[in-house]
């Protein structure tokens, strides 16, 4: 990646353009997760998650919100638009200062970072054949708020 490419706003929306966003901060990294959570919330795959500072996200449009408690234990806020469903966002409630995950297809620009790890690997169906050259996690990645 590119310096330019790294530093923000960020920008992004969903499918039917009611919600739009920004993030004025640089990504702190990205990951595919393999939770059954996301597994539904992407049909079937993974989700792949860009992390950027809480505070650097800001929108315009109506966001929904749906909380649950995630297999980590940690409840959830996940952010999607209530016009077209498309997922925006997820953050960790019970975690204060943790980075919002940002669901890569939604920003304008999905080349921005590349997954550098892949979570939850336990979950994933057996069919799944896991890129060799990333860093695999069988649940959680180590606690880290500005890593991957």
């Amino acid at each position: 990646m590119s310096d330019h490419l790294q530093q923000g706003p960020h920008e992004g929306g969903c499918l039917c353009g009611q919600v739009r966003f920004s993030v004025d901060a640089a990504p702190l990294g990205a990951r595919m997760c393999w939770c059954r959570d996301c597994q539904r919330i992407a049909s079937g795959s993974a989700t792949v998650n860009v992390l950027f500072p809480a505070e650097a996200f800001s929108f315009t449009g109506e966001i929904a919100t749906y909380h649950r408690s995630a297999d980590s234990g940690n409840v959830v806020e996940r952010g999607f638009c209530p016009e077209c469903g498309a997922q925006i966002f997820s953050r960790p409630l019970d975690n204060p200062g943790q980075p919002i995950r940002l669901r890569a297809g939604v920003l304008d620009n999905p080349n921005l970072i590349a997954p550098q790890a892949i979570i939850w690997t336990a979950s994933a169906p057996s069919w799944v054949k896991f890129d060799p050259d990333l860093p695999a996690y069988p649940k959680a990645p180590p606690a880290a708020p500005h890593k991957i």
